[in-house]
């Protein structure tokens, strides 16, 4: 442990040990977030990577001149811990000495130290560097790894293993415009739009996989619903009955999920005044059940969902379940991908799920073909040339365990976990 002053220096990971330090003097390594003058003193707000902490300064108790502290230093005080429930996380630090470490050259742009920033998104994105400074724009972003980390968690307490796919890809893995292309040493290739092909293969000696990586699509669009760059909460499982088994594990996944952040993110929730959902079974809809709920709304698409449907099942699922999730299930398989299985009863369904919440699908999934003669007669059917897909349906070919699986957008997860739009 590094050691200041004789004392130890308390890194972000030790707000506890702090907590439990009344009386006793520690430094820290912090930067400004707000100064505050006041006749004979003046508050120092402290900014760590994760937390807010209030110093107070007095000539009696700290020799050293802060008339060049201000906002954006970087500094290293030390001084003694006090318990007032009325500061930040519960502590006051009375200062005894102030070190410089860094200044800036320009004040913030913006109004980083107030609750919220209160600028316009542009002017936000713009400025970046400068405004994730903010504790509530911060939050959302460690929130995020709370998602990220529970659902690694959890993955790795189910025996799925890790795996890092291509990104740079010869084929897409769901076709259509919405592809970049490259050229790779003069020969065509692609930014994976999905790890579904690499997913399926590896479940064939891991039996369960998972993935958390960036995924590409390009779509030219100016909406609140996609971006060309999005993290993918992938996974998928061998050994399935149906595909109400991967359904399942979703269930299972983000009960988990709510219970760890609720858990290990409770400074970030209260920033972030989040509305966490309690989650004990999702209700399911197959697609045409949803037609019948929406037929009295005007539903436009025979073949799929428009966004204003799913705004209405998940005020359906809420006010019938008191559910924020909803699953939509057997998609028409013509508006599925050439992997998804079609239902035995029915072929012109696919056993294909997406899930809603709150007004927006989060998750597409399901249970793949695992049959190779299958396989290739239903993109045969689907007007695709198999002869540019051999690695693909190697796998095939050589043997696959019934399998399903499915794709998280990270980001639409997290929007509307914190309802911003």
């Amino acid at each position: 442990m590094k050691k200041i002053d004789g004392c130890e220096l308390i890194n972000e990971f030790d707000l506890e040990k702090a907590q439990n330090s009344i009386g006793e003097v520690i430094s820290i390594q912090a930067c400004v977030h707000k100064v505050r003058q006041m006749s004979g003193f003046a508050f120092v707000v402290l900014r760590t990577a994760r937390y807010l902490i209030q110093s107070v300064y007095s000539p009696e108790n700290c020799a050293d001149d802060i008339s060049d502290v201000k906002e954006g230093c970087y500094i290293t005080i030390t001084g003694e811990v006090k318990k007032d429930d009325r500061a930040f996380n519960g502590i006051e630090i009375v200062l005894k000495s102030v070190k410089m470490l860094s200044k800036p050259d320009y004040d913030y742009p913006l109004h980083v130290s107030h609750k919220k920033l209160g600028c316009s998104l542009d002017i936000n994105l713009d400025m970046r560097s400068v405004a994730l400074r903010n504790p509530y724009e911060r939050a959302i972003f460690k929130l995020q790894e709370g998602i990220v980390y529970g659902f690694e968690q959890f993955m790795k307490n189910n025996s799925f293993t890790r795996i890092h796919t291509p990104k740079i890809v010869a084929q897409g893995a769901e076709g259509g415009a919405n592809i970049f292309h490259l050229e790779y040493f003069n020969k065509p290739a692609f930014l994976n739009q999905s790890p579904q092909f690499y997913k399926q293969t590896c479940v064939a000696f891991f039996n369960r996989v998972y993935e958390i990586a960036p995924v590409y699509r390009a779509e030219r669009h100016a909406t609140s619903r996609h971006l060309n760059e999005y993290i993918g909460l992938d996974f998928e499982m061998g050994f399935i009955d149906s595909m109400y088994d991967v359904m399942n594990m979703e269930t299972a996944m983000l009960k988990y999920v709510m219970e760890y952040i609720k858990e290990n993110y409770a400074p970030e929730l209260a920033i972030l005044n989040a509305n966490i959902p309690e989650i004990n079974e999702i209700p399911s809809v197959t697609f045409l059940e949803a037609m019948d709920i929406l037929r009295g709304k005007g539903a436009k698409n025979k073949f799929d969902l428009e966004p204003e449907d799913e705004v209405f099942l998940c005020e359906y699922a809420k006010k019938e379940f008191n559910s924020d999730f909803i699953f939509v299930t057997h998609f028409p398989a013509a508006k599925r991908p050439f992997y998804a299985m079609n239902d035995r009863e029915d072929p012109r369904l696919a056993l294909s799920f997406d899930l809603l919440f709150r007004g927006l699908e989060i998750t597409t999934g399901g249970q793949r073909i695992h049959d190779y003669n299958e396989q290739v007669s239903k993109m045969q059917e689907m007007g695709m040339d198999i002869a540019e897909f051999p690695t693909y349906l190697d796998i095939h070919k050589y043997g696959m365990p019934p399998h399903g699986g499915l794709g998280i957008g990270l980001e639409r997860f997290l929007m509307k976990l914190l309802e911003l739009i």
